[in-house]
């Protein structure tokens, strides 16, 4: 690899914007908006710049290690990605849009695209780690006494099976967030191309399909079906088969990238819904959605092929009818029942909407009703604990009557009213004898397409109508994806940056929605780095909602929150909530089913297994070793509803130690010690300030 090739610290930025534009990630306002940035990345923080830079075009960057064993494979589908790469000591990167076949893409600093050898690459990549080895295996086989001739592929697989568990790092990966634009993400995973592939593969494949009963058709007319027509019908019928293969394998390709973007959206907004609207929805409304958003996924991929496949065959169905008997006359007579059509999946559409309307109001009530059934038992009379659910099963009866009227409508009187109507369309032309055998077969041919279109056209639609309800169900999801975060890094700050304070906080207003009166007003707070502060009071006096706005859970009405001097705006909500970690009440915190050694790095998903022995350290320190010696498994022991059983103080303390594992500079305990004995309480409180840099301890007076 040549030095012409990378890109050099200083024009970093200007390459992860011409990169992010060539591999379709960002437009040009993008674009020009990353080009303002000049900050050069240093060693230390090179992860953090990385994300500040991406952040400014509406991307995300992750680190990525690759395998020594598998590195040119990872290699050939990484990109888009910048790559750290070894250059005599100084800090040069190389941008890979992508490869295959032995070949890299790569982006050098005149914005042209070269290739590289994959395998040259990685032999570079490979060498910082395998030279170690190479020393050994050497003095190895000096000692062993291996003959010369042998030494060098000797040597080739000792360091080949030393090295395999090696892993390589300095790879980041550049990628649209979930939350970016839907139009963008398709256009990211080439969805637009592969559509049009697949319609254009499809068509192909109907008009041979077409020409194919065309010939034969013609050869059956005329009374001549000789050997020459049988072959060409036989390789037309033949050729079918690779297209009819490539538009099933296209249409899984768009299945599963579309589908896998829409869940990745969904997640994402689930996870940045407020609190505040969680706490407004019950179990049930929770519950509706997520089977609504299981329906999205299925229905809109199947009923958009459908509706595609549709279209194409009513196309050609139209200019079949044209050609035939009836003439354009019989080709409008489809467009005006196709437009019936449309107006028949508009009512089914009006009436599956009020029918799911009503089964998810009872999939609601049912789920409340089970969570306070025993309260129900005891102060609603027995010969009235059925009068609700029978009136909303009455009401559920009524709507489906009505549903299954409209979808017989659609599903099964349209493609056979169409059927009667095309075939008496035909009857003038063959009661007078006008039209010749040849134009009737083709009248008739386009009429049995037209039916088959609008049978997949009807099915089509009645997938679509049900996508389209479900996606008003978790519209509310996508909407908190496409919110974003809140900014972004403007301008790049040094993790060692040294600031006069950790936290400021001056003149903080919040009010919950709904609420006349705000739960803070006018709260000012300063801590600085290592000191501990102890936050006490009654219970509604605000305690709890101070901690979520120092975590960066909420954002207040109004007042000035700053991290290291720079507000959240600024600053970002992903570094935001990196610095600051927060163990929340215990009835917002959670042990979910899994290994403790999960559960603890809930906070930290990044959190390396050579911290194993940190985790248990801590675990230690907080009087939790008794329990981790009982455990068979230890840290990788199963807890949760079907594992372990934890008790209230014990998952006081899993917290905690949740909590210190992140690493933030400031701790926020929100009476985590309530559930502790004295000694438990003395011992966790030793581990806590060992341990934490900044801390903050709320508790009851």
């Amino acid at each position: 690899m040549t030095k012409d090739f990378t890109w050099p610290a200083a024009q970093l930025d200007a390459g992860i914007t011409t990169l992010a534009r060539a591999s379709g990630l960002a437009g040009r306002k993008e674009g020009q908006e990353g080009e303002r940035h000049a900050s050069i990345p240093v060693e230390p923080g090179l992860d953090d710049w990385m994300e500040a830079t991406a952040a400014r075009l509406g991307l995300e960057t992750e680190a990525a290690e690759f395998s020594v064993a598998s590195l040119e494979t990872q290699l050939s589908f990484a990109g888009p990605a910048i790559l750290r790469v070894p250059h005599h000591g100084e800090l040069r990167f190389l941008l890979l849009l992508g490869g295959s076949k032995g070949k890299l893409r790569i982006l050098t600093p005149e914005s042209g695209v070269k290739e590289l050898p994959a395998a040259g690459l990685c032999h570079e990549l490979r060498a910082g780690v395998e030279r170690p080895h190479q020393e050994v295996a050497g003095r190895l086989l000096r000692v062993s006494g291996v003959k010369d001739r042998h030494r060098s592929r000797a040597m080739e697989a000792i360091v080949r099976e030393r090295t395999r568990g090696e892993r390589i790092a300095g790879c980041w990966l550049l990628r649209a967030t979930p939350g970016a634009g839907l139009w963008g993400q398709a256009r990211g995973a080439r969805l637009p191309h592969r559509l049009l592939a697949l319609a254009s593969t499809h068509a192909a494949q109907y008009i041979l399909w077409i020409l194919s009963w065309w010939m034969i058709g013609k050869g059956a007319l005329q009374g001549r079906l000789d050997q020459g027509w049988l072959t060409a019908w036989a390789l037309l019928l033949a050729t079918m088969i690779p297209l009819h293969l490539l538009t099933l394998w296209l249409q899984g390709r768009v299945a599963i990238s579309a589908g896998g973007l829409l869940k990745k959206r969904l997640l994402y907004g689930g996870l940045r819904l407020n609190p505040d609207e969680i706490r407004l929805r019950s179990a049930g409304q929770l519950l509706g959605c997520v089977i609504e958003a299981e329906l999205v996924e299925s229905l809109a991929l199947g009923g958009g092929f459908l509706a595609l496949v549709a279209g194409l065959e009513l196309i050609m169905a139209g200019a079949v009818l044209a050609a035939g008997a009836g003439g354009p006359w019989h080709a409008v007579l489809l467009a005006g029942w196709l437009l019936v059509t449309l107006l028949v999946a508009w009512s089914y559409l009006r009436r599956r909407e009020r029918w799911t309307q009503e089964r998810l109001e009872m999939t609601h009530e049912l789920v409340e009703r089970m969570n306070g059934h025993r309260t129900r038992l005891a102060q609603e009379p027995p010969e009235r604990w059925h009068e609700t659910e029978d009136e909303a099963l009455d009401r559920y009866a009524a709507l489906s009557k009505e549903m299954d009227g409209a979808a017989a409508g659609l599903l099964a009187a349209s493609p056979r009213g169409w059927m009667l109507a095309g075939l008496a369309a035909l009857a003038p032309a063959f009661i007078s004898g006008a039209a010749t055998p040849g134009a009737l077969a083709v009248g008739l041919g386009g009429v049995l397409l037209a039916y088959r279109a609008l049978k997949q056209l009807a099915e089509g639609s009645a997938q679509i109508a049900g996508a389209w309800i479900a996606w008003q169900r978790v519209a509310p999801l996508s909407d908190a994806a496409a919110s974003g975060q809140t900014g972004g890094p403007q301008s790049f700050l040094r993790a060692d940056t040294e600031v006069s304070s950790l936290v400021e906080a001056y003149d903080l207003t919040f009010r919950y929605p709904g609420r006349a009166e705000p739960v803070l007003r006018g709260c000012s707070v300063k801590i600085t780095k290592g000191e501990r502060f102890l936050l006490e009071g009654g219970s509604g006096s605000g305690k709890s909602t101070l901690a979520s706005l120092l975590t960066g859970l909420r954002a207040p009405e109004s007042g000035l929150l700053l991290l290291g001097g720079l507000d959240r705006h600024t600053i970002g909500e992903t570094r935001w909530r990196r610095s600051v970690a927060s163990a929340p009440q215990f009835h917002e915190n959670h042990v979910l089913t899994g290994t403790l050694w999960f559960n603890l790095t809930l906070g930290a998903p990044d959190t390396a297994m050579q911290d194993f022995g940190e985790a248990e350290a801590i675990c230690r320190e907080l009087g939790l070793g008794d329990l981790l010696d009982r455990m068979p498994a230890g840290l990788l022991q199963m807890v949760g509803e079907t594992g372990w059983q934890l008790s209230h103080g014990e998952k006081s303390r899993l917290f905690i130690a949740r909590t210190l594992l992140q690493r933030a500079p400031l701790v926020v305990l929100d009476e985590s010690f309530a559930a502790l004995d004295p000694e438990n309480l003395r011992q966790a409180m030793d581990c806590v300030k060992k341990r934490a840099g900044a801390l903050l301890v709320i508790a009851h007076p």
